[in-house]
């Protein structure tokens, strides 16, 4: 029975107040949301232990973009035993490596932001003069963001079967008994919506370092319309934080520099991943991108770029990006390691200190937000679509720049693959653009029997199951596990 209620606190069912002395979560100037609400400082607080969970390992300080890197095709293995092989070689099931934590995590965080929502409507029933404004924007924003992650790891996509089974969708305070089911994926993504409109008049249009703010909660709308496929509001949504000039593209001589600098001009919305907080050391993203040992004979580096990113690459040995690549084990001159998330190829933590693994991860950047554009205006202008991308392809100064006449999805498609590599992407846009991915087993000796060498979104194991923790806990929903499982 142990079990079962730890379950039923970990996931879906939990509520903080029957909880909390269970869930050990509580982040540095965090507080429980259920009792600490009294004044926006207090908001603060309860925001700050948000942002917390949103950068705890299990979530965007690792767990989250690792899975979206390493199933895209851009990245391969060299040995398996290192941790989290069965990622990339697809070996998921209910009892084992279902690679539940970002659900976990999310619904912890969701928990958390549906009581702070709770306690600020109560106070502002009682008259409360305090301007909550920005704390609810950003917990409507983060209630989103986490619903929308959620969705694209257990849903199917949105242009595929918007009627299939999405996430539970939870609004409310839950009891400690409560079983809640899942929704469409088709409204789950209502429910997304909703959030980030209902966000939009209630957030700053200046930057907030490490915060949610205005022109984040647009760049995500971008992401959510651009998944819909609904190219209008994504464009639209894409254009408003792009004029704003907020914000501003790194120059390519300091684009490879940015990684070891915290909050800069193009970082719309970045998670502070801290010594002694939420640094994962040894563990960290960037170890695991980088070349094994390298830093540290603990290091594992255990994935690496494959033969076709390297080859998108090498359409320019100029490319600036270059810059954040390293020599891999394989061959001194083979450079598939990748150190964006290791502050680059010096080991230049953004915090400056010796750890180098205490670096920040950028949620959303505004490079980005220009491939959103141009992927979104590309059906009705090409040639706009052209000028969106251009700003990002001049980082290979030696190749043509793109026109009304020469690009296509499958150039924006290599663009966004050169540009956000290990920042959690390229999985979920092979998925949605239902493109075939292949994968470069030749470079190490893996078992790959839970896939074959290419694969598309007609593979079950695209989708993670619905874990057997969860399921003992919520019955109800182990009839409405995903297929295959």
């Amino acid at each position: 029975m142990r079990k079962l209620f730890i379950a039923s606190c970990i996931f879906i069912s939990f509520s903080v107040t029957s909880c909390k002395d269970f869930l050990d979560v509580k982040p540095t100037n965090s507080g429980d949301a259920e009792t600490s609400i009294q004044t926006a400082a207090d908001a603060k607080v309860i925001v700050n232990g948000v942002m917390s969970i949103l950068s705890n390992r299990d979530y965007y300080g690792r767990n989250f973009p690792l899975y979206a890197d390493v199933k895209g095709g851009d990245f391969t293995i060299f040995a398996a035993g290192r941790g989290f092989d069965y990622l990339y070689t697809f070996n998921h099931s209910a009892s084992s490596n279902s690679y539940s934590s970002v659900w976990t995590q999310g619904f912890n965080a969701i928990g958390q932001i549906n009581n702070l929502l709770k306690n600020i409507e109560s106070l502002k029933a009682t008259g409360s003069l305090e301007n909550f404004n920005s704390y609810e924007g950003q917990a409507l924003t983060a209630r989103a963001l986490v619903n929308f992650d959620l969705v694209r790891l257990y849903g199917e996509p949105y242009n595929e079967n918007k009627a299939a089974w999405g996430i539970p969708i939870i609004t409310k305070s839950l009891k400690a008994d409560a079983q809640e089911l899942r929704s469409t994926v088709e409204d789950t993504y209502k429910q997304i919506l909703l959030d980030l409109k209902a966000a939009e008049t209630l957030l700053p249009k200046t930057k907030l370092n490490g915060y949610l703010n205005y022109y984040a909660n647009k760049a995500l709308q971008a992401r959510v319309y651009l998944y819909m496929e609904d190219y209008p509001n994504a464009l639209a949504a894409a254009q408003e934080v792009i004029n704003s000039k907020v914000y501003t593209l790194y120059s390519n001589t300091a684009w490879v520099d940015s990684w070891k600098s915290e909050f800069g001009t193009e970082s719309i919305f970045e998670l502070g991943i801290y010594p002694n907080e939420t640094d994962l050391g040894n563990s960290s993203l960037g170890a695991y991108f980088r070349r094994s040992a390298h830093g540290s004979s603990a290091i594992l580096g255990n994935f690496m770029a494959s033969d076709y990113f390297l080859a998108r690459l090498k359409q320019d040995d100029t490319d600036v990006r270059w810059g954040v690549m390293a020599r891999d084990e394989t061959a001194a001159t083979r450079l598939g390691a990748i150190y964006k998330y290791s502050g680059g190829v010096n080991l230049e933590g953004d915090k400056k200190s010796s750890n180098s693994t205490a670096v920040n991860f950028k949620v959303i950047r505004l490079s980005e937000v220009y491939l959103m554009a141009a992927e979104a205006a590309l059906k009705s202008d090409k040639a706009l679509a052209a000028s969106y991308l251009n700003e990002i392809r001049k980082r290979s100064p030696k190749l043509s720049l793109t026109n009304e006449s020469t690009i296509s999805l499958d150039v924006i498609a290599e663009e966004r693959s050169k540009e956000l590599a290990g920042e959690g992407h390229r999985f979920f846009d092979m998925i949605r653009w239902n493109k075939k991915i292949e994968f470069n087993d030749e470079l190490g000796s893996i078992n790959t029997i839970h896939r074959t060498k290419t694969i598309d979104r007609s593979l079950n194991k695209t989708i993670l199951p619905i874990f057997t923790d969860e399921i003992n806990a919520n019955p109800g929903i182990g009839a409405q596990q995903n297929p295959g499982y």
